[in-house]
């Protein structure tokens, strides 16, 4: 199953504005975890994943 970049975009200036509100009930919660699902089969997932690789190394660098 693939998600267009569009459905993405919807769920995550959804979850900008929950978030923003402080109004994050368990239906929020679902939907947070329905984005990030979705965005873990996008293209968006390799990069990413570099860089979040990227910082944990220069955050192990800096506390070492």
């Amino acid at each position: 199953m693939i998600f267009s970049v569009s459905a993405l975009v919807l769920f995550a200036i959804i979850l900008i504005i929950l978030i923003r509100n402080k109004s994050m009930k368990l239906g929020h919660a679902i939907l947070g975890a329905l984005f990030g699902f979705f965005l873990a089969q996008s293209s968006a997932a390799t990069p990413i994943q570099h860089f979040l690789t990227e910082l944990a190394r220069t955050l192990n660098n800096l506390t070492s």
